[in-house]
């Protein structure tokens, strides 16, 4: 259910687990790193950082993949992270997909600030958080977000300990916001958004994150009245009518308003209902596809516990059906079920937006214009990148993860010299260089020129393998580039074998993965 508190309808949370204020103030005093973090010994943590709760990972939510499929995801996603701008524009599809099979763990900080614009907002602001950061803030605004600090993922390791590091850069980003939109402020909503981009990524990134969310995925959400949110729950009963009409007609019948249900889900991006491996794929979706996935999570799981006879008899009025809605059945949220039904249902950003069209002009008619006119929202990564095009060095990582990729620069040094001593090598005497077979020849290959009466072939004992390593060498030595001019032999040919190596390194090909 939703309250007025600040002059505003904030969330209802209490059908959210959460520690008891003794709880949290008796382990505040033990710090806020790993260590002395409010863990025990008996304590564990799972891959996300939850110590407990509802949110806890386990075998039955998530689906964990091998580490070899997660490394070459991670070799695909460092290069469209490369090339952004190229991928965005000419192979947003692939994109798309690769978002829809999850971003790899290790790179999903970076993927969601350039999925959501936060990347460029961030290059093309240098120093605007720092200067909101040093600035003490509005004390109204202040006093409540210190009030909702310790109630942000209270079972997460970031967030359970009073003033620790991770409550103190949510109270600095959440401040900084209330500077950047004055006329915004601060809604309780935001804090979840906050400090889940917080446990990706660094505060100042997390703030332009949550600014492009506001502004470009949720504009309206958070502003005073909340009638952005409300208007899309006449967008979502509308878009029910099509998927479940089932669940439409019951939630009709009982007059149960979708702000009763759908705000939490709505305005917290559900990660404060599904567990969290699911919320993590979601938000994958959610910010290359835009609202759409917010859609479409909120009808699955109304279709799922609204839509058949035999879920409708166990809630013969309003009360049953809201406290059916507040308990989703976990096997409805398992990560593999809840992406596969997600991609399924048939909503496009040209739905909402007709339905947008339709819902305002019937707010209009019943309620009279909007107080407040939220920017246009703009649906996915790739129309924001549109509005805002970025410039190149925006686009520039920096990197946390580093490649072992063979070292141009010694190349380019030989290549130098090369150039520098032709001269000179072209005074020198050439001296007969060994020949070595070729295991892999072509049939166009032509033998050498004979320089001795030719002798019986050789007897090869070495494996096909290692001959290459010994060509190799040859060319890499010094002795043998002083000593072979660059005329005597004949160029190299590509060998079935390294294509063959090339097909197996392309990032074309993405097999199964």
């Amino acid at each position: 259910m939703a309250k007025i508190e600040n002059g505003r309808q904030s969330v209802d949370t209490r059908s959210i687990r959460t520690i008891s204020s003794s709880h949290i103030d008796d382990e505040s005093s033990l710090g806020s790193d790993s260590e002395i973090n409010g863990f025990t010994s008996d304590r564990q943590t799972d891959k996300y950082g939850f110590i407990g709760g509802a949110q806890q990972h386990t075998e039955e939510s998530a689906q964990d993949l091998p580490p070899q499929v997660l490394r070459q995801r991670e070799v695909k996603w460092l290069d469209m992270l490369g090339h952004w701008d190229k991928w965005m524009i000419k192979r947003f599809n692939k994109v798309r997909l690769r978002c829809q099979k999850g971003i790899p763990p290790a790179l999903r900080g970076r993927a969601w600030l350039y999925l959501s614009g936060g990347k460029v907002k961030k290059e093309q602001n240098q120093g605007k958080f720092q200067e909101l950061d040093s600035q003490p803030g509005d004390t109204k605004w202040v006093d409540v977000i210190e009030k909702d600090l310790h109630r942000q993922f209270p079972f997460h390791e970031m967030f359970v300990s009073r003033g620790g590091h991770g409550q103190q850069d949510l109270f600095r980003v959440l401040k900084a916001y209330t500077l950047y939109r004055p006329e915004e402020g601060y809604c309780q909503a935001q804090a979840p958004i906050a400090a889940v981009l917080l446990m990706h990524m660094p505060a100042e990134d997390a703030f332009w994150g949550l600014v492009q969310i506001c502004e470009k995925y949720l504009p309206g959400y958070y502003s005073p009245g909340l009638e952005a949110i409300q208007l899309d729950g006449e967008i979502l009963f509308a878009l029910l009518r099509r998927v479940s009409p089932l669940a439409f007609r019951h939630l009709e019948k009982h007059k149960i308003d979708p702000i009763l249900y759908m705000t939490e889900w709505f305005m917290c991006a559900f990660s404060r209902t599904l567990p969290w491996a699911s919320v993590l794929r979601v938000w994958d979706m959610f910010l290359c596809d835009g609202v759409k996935i917010i859609f479409r999570v909120g009808l699955v799981l109304l279709k799922c516990m609204l839509g058949t006879r035999e879920k409708l008899k166990a809630c013969q009025g309003q009360y049953e059906t809201m406290e059916l809605l507040r308990a989703i059945e976990p096997r409805y949220m398992q990560e593999g079920f809840l992406v596969r039904e997600i991609l399924e249902v048939p909503v496009t950003p040209q739905d909402v937006e007709r339905e947008h069209h339709t819902q305002l002009k019937r707010w209009k008619k019943n309620r009279g214009e909007l107080n407040f006119k939220s920017p246009p929202r703009m649906h996915g990564a790739r129309i924001v990148m549109l509005a805002e095009p970025p410039r190149r060095q925006d686009l520039q990582q920096n990197p946390t993860i580093v490649l072992e990729v063979p070292q141009p620069t010694p190349q380019l040094k030989k290549g130098k010299e090369e150039k520098k001593s032709k001269k000179k090598k072209s005074m020198k005497k050439s001296q007969p260089i060994e020949e070595i077979p070729n295991p892999y020849s072509l049939p166009t290959d032509l033998p050498p020129p004979p320089s001795e009466p030719p002798a019986p072939p050789p007897v090869i004992t070495e494996t096909p393998q290692t001959v290459p390593q010994t060509v190799l060498q040859t060319e890499t030595d010094p002795l043998h580039q002083h000593l072979a001019p660059p005329t005597d032999l004949p160029p190299a040919k590509e060998s079935p074998l390294q294509r063959s190596t090339q097909s197996l390194s392309s990032t074309e090909q993405d097999t199964y993965l």
